[in-house]
Formats: C-alpha cells, structure tokens, sequence
C-alpha cells in the first residue's frame, strides 16, 4: 500500500511539506506501541532522512524503542555525526549495527534462482541477512527511511537494500556486492531492475513479509542555483512505492552529456568522505561521462583510509585497484579475498579499467599510499588553489587560463553519462 506520495521535476518540498507528508502517512499506518526507525548513516546526510527521523520521533515519542542506523559496512556513527544529522533526538535511542556479529539469516536464495537471474554467471545460493534487531525486536512498526538515488551496486539506492545490505551480515554484503561486480556496473548504474535487486525483493518478498516494515524514501536534486532540494516523498510498504521513486530521481539525479567528458573534477566533503571505500562514488557516479584517455581529479580533503572496516582497508592496500581481469586473477589465487567478496567487488568498481586516469587529492593519506593501490597522486592545496570549489559552478567551467572543466560538488547526489554510453 502507498500512504502517501507526492513529486515533480520541479517541485521543492518544504520542511514543513516533509513533516505533513509524513504525518499524514503515519496517521492511516496508525498509533504502534514499538517502533524502529532505520535510517541513513552520515555518508547520506543529503537525503532529509535526519530530518524526517525527528519527525517520527516527535510523532510516536516514547513509542520509538530504536534507531538503528543502516551502516552495512560502514563505521558507526560518531557522537558528533548523530548530534549534526538528527538534532533533537536522544542519543539513547541509537543502536549500532554490527555486520558480523549482530545478524539473523532469515531466509536462503536458492543457487538456481541467482543462476537465473545472472544468466549462468553464478550459482551460489545466497542468505538473507538481517540484523537481529528486526527479527527478535517484537516492533510492531519498523520504518526505513532514505534516500532513492542511482547506485553502483544496486541500479537505484534504498528500498529492500537499505535492510538486507544496511542491516546485513557479511556474507549477504559480501555476495550481492559481487554479483553485481560479475554483472558489470555500468549495465548496473541506474537502472531499476537487475539481478542485484531482483535478488533484494525475492528475499524480502519471501522471508521478511512477517515484519512490518514501511518505506519512506525521499528523491533529492538540485535547483537552478545548485542547491541541494527535496523533489519526492513517497512513503508505502510495497514495490509500488519503490518504482514511483526510481522514475522520479532517474529523471532529477540523471544527467544525460552530448559528448564525453575530457576533465572533471569532483569535491568530495571532508565529513562524508573520508575513505576510497566511499569516496570511489567520484569514479562510479562519472564514469560513463568519463572519455577515453581523460582524466579524473578527486578532491578529496577528508581522505585518511582507504576502507571503513580495518580489513578490507588492508586487501584495498594489499591488491589496488588494478582492474577486472587483474582482481579476477588474484581472486581465483587468494582465499582471503574469496572470503571478502565486496572487497573484490569494490576492487573492481574502483578501477577505471585503464580507459581514463584518475588523480586522489588526499587531505592525509601519502603520495606513495594513493600511488600503490594505482591510482595518480595530486596534492591538495596545489590543486585546491587551482580548483577552488568556491570559485567553480556545478558543471561546465572555463578557467582564466582557458582550461575547460566539468565540476561535480557531491558525486553522491547524481549520475552522468553520455547518450552514447547510456543507450550501447
């Protein structure tokens, strides 16, 4: 059922527009006695999903048992992240999610029901992973909020991801990262429907239907002027809500080049990015726009790791990003990275596959630390000067030294590509 819905290209949707919205919803749900609300972590600070938790908290107030933030893989959230993100709402309330330890397998996918969906390419079955909190929690309402966006993994961002990956385990992670890996991001990047999230929805149809759980998904995009705007708010328990949307933000967060781009630069935020782990959206989100032997800066002030979890930090260092065939390869020939497949995956992922170069600005890592994963070393306050993010307009910009660039503020918050690539 869709509770409520509402969006445009060009509409703008106030704060008060999210909190009627949301109240209205929350009024035909009905009153619960245990809610869990599961948001966003802080790499999703744009999405309004901080805001619109402090309006489920002011509307079911003592009712809210938990909020547990969708961290998948990512580092838990810092006081000081929690306090800027969801104002007002008691740090008590916070639970973090531990992708090792604190999951439940709900269900298994069948090895022939990935073989089908991924032509052949795979058939390993596959466990729906959640975190306990869901499954042994006696909510009577668990409401995931986020953000609907293209994503490199996924096609599109949140919906059945944001509880099967955001509160998953590490091998659910580990294997639906991978197949999209196998599958090719670039038949991935937003597109709605794909092995990945037809995978999501089986499982969720099938082993999560006992849970009460209701989406509230926000579409973000920019304005004339660049600023960030919430464009949708669709809030509903089935597919429906999902596809409503999807079709909303292909049409906000996509942007569709004549011609392919030869230089682009990306500013990746010192409080949202501070590993490649994150950071490689820059290369994601940009390289269909990318052309042929162009080159990729990334400035990225906040970088001092390259993955959020100690381990996968050490195969990013250990194998770089080196390409497909080469990750391939050290794949088949190496069981620890067998054993961490969305290393693997984003191994691939962060790999421009030798067809256009891409230079890290780091604000801490070293010159030798960004050259020996394979990536070009740029220093930042030479490049900053040169770059400066305050001088620069999203998207096209003729320097005074007749340099043309293509600049990108948040790579987070779109997808560009070219006609030719987007329609090969």
């Amino acid at each position: 059922m869709i509770y409520f819905g509402t969006g445009s290209e060009k509409a703008v949707l106030s704060s008060d527009d999210l909190k009627n919205g949301l109240f209205t919803a929350l009024e035909k749900i009905g009153r619960r006695k245990k809610v869990l609300v599961i948001p966003p972590d802080f790499t999703r600070y744009h999405s309004r999903a901080g805001e619109l938790t402090g309006y489920i908290y002011k509307y079911y107030g003592k009712n809210i048992s938990d909020i547990l933030p969708a961290l998948g893989t990512h580092s838990p959230m810092t006081e000081s992240e929690i306090d800027t993100m969801f104002p007002g709402v008691p740090k008590n309330l916070f639970r973090v999610h531990d992708w090792i330890n604190d999951v439940v397998t709900a269900g298994v996918v069948p090895g022939e029901y990935i073989s089908e969906i991924t032509g052949g390419k795979l058939s390993y079955s596959w466990p729906a992973q959640i975190n306990k909190l869901l499954k042994n929690g006696g909510h009577d309402l668990i409401l995931s909020v986020g953000q609907v966006v293209p994503h490199e993994v996924t096609g599109m961002a949140n919906y059945t991801k944001n509880i099967l990956v955001g509160t998953g385990g590490s091998e659910g992670i580990n294997k639906s990262h991978f197949l999209g890996a196998v599958y090719g991001i670039e038949k991935l990047l937003g597109k709605p429907d794909n092995p990945v999230r037809q995978l999501l929805n089986y499982a969720a149809a099938k082993y999560l239907s006992d849970l009460p759980i209701v989406y509230v998904l926000t579409v973000i995009g920019r304005d004339e002027t660049g600023k960030l705007v919430a464009r949708g708010l669709y809030i509903g328990d089935n597919p429906d809500v999902f596809k409503l949307a999807s079709d909303l933000s292909l049409k906000v967060n996509f942007t569709v080049l004549d011609k392919p781009l030869q230089k682009v630069v990306v500013y990746l935020d010192a409080g949202e990015y501070k590993s490649t782990w994150l950071g490689n959206k820059s290369i994601y989100r940009t390289r269909m726009a990318m052309a042929d032997n162009g080159e990729l800066i990334v400035l990225a002030p906040g970088l001092k790791e390259f993955g959020e979890d100690k381990e996968i930090d050490r195969l990013i260092r250990k194998y770089g990003y080196r390409g497909t065939p080469a990750t391939l390869k050290a794949l088949q020939e190496n069981q620890e990275l067998q054993n961490n497949l969305s290393a693997a995956a984003h191994l691939i992922h962060g790999s421009s596959e030798g067809r256009f170069n891409i230079t890290y600005c780091p604000g801490h890592l070293s010159r030798e630390e960004i050259e020996s994963v394979g990536f070009r070393y740029g220093d930042f306050n030479e490049m900053i000067k040169k770059y400066n993010p305050e001088k620069l307009k999203e998207g096209i910009n003729i320097l005074p030294d007749g340099e043309e660039i293509y600049y990108i503020s948040n790579p987070a918050t779109g997808l560009w590509s070219t006609k030719e690539r987007l329609y090969e």
